[in-house]
């Protein structure tokens, strides 16, 4: 049975910053050349599914916008709308920002750093004026006038991540769907397990062990109420997403 509604979703390409085994977060990564090609790749895909976009959905962080726009590119469609929210940034890593997951395994444990990155509500240490990007972040222009000050955070569990993602997926996205758009979103790892956990009703230790590979589109197909018919229909052949998203889980053990 085919849902009454269809969306597509996928994590940016590669990062240099992901190359690198650094905890990216807010700051403002642009992609490797692998990442690159991922999200040329992603295009193809969604070309080749024959995928038509209305509208676009993006952070404001510039790794997801260059793998948006070589989707958009590559499946010519440059000419439709594109809305960037920083509800739809990754997960604000805080003190960790900037460090190596490799190394901050090895100084805080391996157990410590999995209870950071995949712990649902244990939130990273916050990020203290003195830390190495802290400027470059919090007085980045495009945060001028969103989120509010007493919203902007210098830390984030999973849990805030979704609390902040999923009132633009209920309030800008769902109505613009109900108008019969069809709808991109190319965003992050932490962002889009917030919406998948919500439409998969996924248990918190679910949502947790979830790895999305980079710059492979997936998509939902939802009836009426906006609850799944098809869930995390990956355009791409199953070796490719396995070995995608084993490659994302080996990430932030200790070498």
């Amino acid at each position: 049975m085919a849902g009454k509604y269809k969306i597509v979703m996928v994590r940016h390409g590669e990062s240099e910053w992901n190359q690198k085994n650094l905890f990216c977060g807010w700051f403002d990564a642009n992609l490797s050349e692998k990442g690159k090609e991922e999200a040329q790749a992603a295009g193809k895909a969604i070309k080749e599914a024959g995928l038509k976009f209305d509208v676009a959905h993006t952070s404001v962080l510039t790794r997801a916008q260059v793998t948006l726009n070589s989707i958009l590119t590559e499946s010519g469609q440059t000419g439709i709308p594109i809305e960037k929210t920083w509800r739809l940034n990754e997960r604000h890593y805080g003190g960790l920002t900037g460090l190596n997951k490799s190394e901050t395994a090895a100084k805080y444990g391996e157990e410590q750093v999995q209870i950071w990155r995949r712990s649902f509500d244990t939130p990273p240490p916050p990020m203290e004026p003195d830390h190495a990007y802290y400027n470059t972040i919090v007085q980045d222009t495009r945060y001028a006038n969103d989120p509010k000050p007493e919203e902007f955070p210098m830390f984030e569990s999973l849990k805030l991540t979704i609390a902040r993602t999923l009132p633009y997926w209920n309030n800008t996205i769902i109505p613009q769907m109900k108008e019969g758009k069809k709808i991109i979103i190319a965003a992050h790892g932490n962002s889009l397990r917030g919406i998948v956990k919500h439409l998969d009703n996924l248990s918190d230790d679910a949502i947790m062990a979830l790895n999305l590979p980079t710059g492979i589109p997936f998509v939902y197909e939802l009836d009426e109420n906006f609850k799944p018919v098809v869930s995390m229909q990956f355009l791409g052949d199953e070796e490719t997403v396995r070995k995608a998203i084993e490659s994302v889980a080996a990430q932030g053990k200790a070498k």
